[in-house]
């Protein structure tokens, strides 16, 4: 089977072309370097996301912080990974860095506060 991706890795957002065979990459083409056929690889065989939101805060000047992925997920794992970080809540003061949630549904992953929330009155 022949399938078709878009590169997303730089600017050069090459067409790749890439044939499968029994769930493994056969070959590549139209990648300009080797971040690409890296990427589709990985696209076909163990696509991954990583992505941002916010979880609620306690005691802080605002509601809610931003936070982050420590690295990649699987992609099948977005929605349950997120239903875990609906249920979290952080307590003022939250630094950037902090972490939110440790080994997010053993994946071996964060959850990362990206900005300060100060503790009212702080």
């Amino acid at each position: 089977m022949k399938r078709s991706y878009t590169c997303v890795i730089c600017p050069n957002s090459c067409f790749l072309d890439v044939e499968i065979r029994e769930g493994n990459v056969i070959s590549v083409s139209g990648n300009q370097c080797g971040r690409g056929r890296e990427w589709v690889i990985g696209e076909v065989t163990d696509p991954r996301r990583n992505f941002a939101t916010s979880v609620k805060v306690r005691g802080g000047e605002m509601e809610t912080v931003s936070v982050r992925l420590s690295s990649p997920i699987p992609r099948a794992m977005i929605f349950p990974v997120m239903a875990e970080i609906r249920k979290a809540e952080a307590k003022a003061p939250v630094h950037i860095g902090d972490v939110i949630i440790s080994n997010v549904l053993s994946l071996g992953c964060d959850v990362i506060a990206t900005r300060d929330v100060a503790a009212v009155g702080m």
